[in-house]
C-alpha cells in the first residue's frame, strides 16, 4: 500500500511540475508571431499622377519578443526631368534592411511607436542628353550614360503602425537619410539615387505612408 501511495504521489508531482514548466519552455518569446506585408501609398500616388518621380515599394516586418522588428523594404525608382538644354533619365531598384524598436509594449493590439535604423543599397543607370544649337549649324544632341552604378546610405527612422480592423494596418515612416556613396563608372556626377534622392545632398528627409496586411503564424 505504501509503495502504491508513493507511486501515485510521484506521478502527480511529476505531472504538476511538467504542467508548470511547459508554458515557459514551449513558448519561446523570441519566436515571431506574424509577418506584415504592405506598400507605400505616396510612391503609388506619384506614379499615377505622372510626377517626374515614379516607382513602387514593398515593405515587410517580422516581430521578435514584441519589442524588436526585423524590417525589409524593396522598391523600384525612376526619375525623368526636362532640363534647360536637354533631358535627364534615371532608373533602378533598391532595398533597405534594419531593425525597429517598439515602445508600446503593453498594447493588446500590438500597435507600434518605433525608432529604428536602416542600411540602404541601390543599383541604377542614368542618361543625360544635352542639346546644342549654333547659328549656321544643325542642332545636335549628345547623350552620356552612367551604367551599373551602385550606391549605399544609412537611415534613422521613426513612425507608427496602427491596427485598423482584422489583419489590416496603416502607418507612416519618417526617414533621416545620411552618408550616401556611389560606386561605378561615372561618366558624369551621379544625380539621383533610387531610394535615397539627390546624390549631391549629404542628408535627406523621406516620408512613407503605408498600408499593411498582417498574417499571423498561429498560436504557440
Amino acid at each position: 500500500m505504501w509503495r502504491l501511495f508513493y507511486s501515485v504521489w510521484m506521478c502527480a508531482a511529476v505531472t504538476t511540475a511538467t504542467a508548470q514548466l511547459l508554458p515557459d519552455t514551449v513558448r519561446n518569446p523570441w519566436l515571431p508571431t506574424g509577418i506584415r506585408v504592405g506598400t507605400d501609398l505616396i510612391a503609388l500616388g506619384k506614379t499615377f499622377a505622372q510626377q517626374p518621380l515614379t516607382g513602387w515599394e514593398i515593405n515587410a516586418d517580422v516581430d521578435f519578443k514584441t519589442r524588436y522588428y526585423l524590417v525589409l523594404d524593396y522598391g523600384q525608382w525612376g526619375r525623368e526631368e526636362t532640363l534647360s538644354n536637354g533631358r535627364y533619365e534615371g532608373s533602378g531598384r533598391y532595398w533597405r534592411a534594419g531593425i525597429d524598436v517598439n515602445f508600446l509594449l503593453k498594447d493588446p493590439d500590438r500597435n507600434m511607436f518605433f525608432i529604428g535604423f536602416r542600411v540602404g543599397r541601390a543599383g541604377f543607370d542614368e542618361a543625360l542628353t544635352s542639346d546644342f544649337a549654333y547659328e549656321g549649324f544643325e542642332p545636335i544632341s549628345v547623350t552620356q550614360a552612367n551604367a551599373n552604378l551602385r550606391a549605399g546610405w544609412g537611415e534613422l527612422t521613426t513612425g507608427l503602425r496602427v491596427k485598423v480592423v482584422g489583419g489590416f494596418w496603416m502607418g507612416y515612416t519618417a526617414r533621416f537619410k545620411f552618408a550616401p556613396g556611389v560606386r561605378g563608372n561615372e561618366v558624369f556626377d551621379a544625380y539621383d539615387i533610387p531610394g535615397y534622392g539627390r546624390a549631391d545632398r549629404s542628408t535627406y528627409w523621406g516620408f512613407n505612408y503605408q498600408v499593411f496586411w498582417r498574417v499571423p503564424f498561429g498560436k504557440r
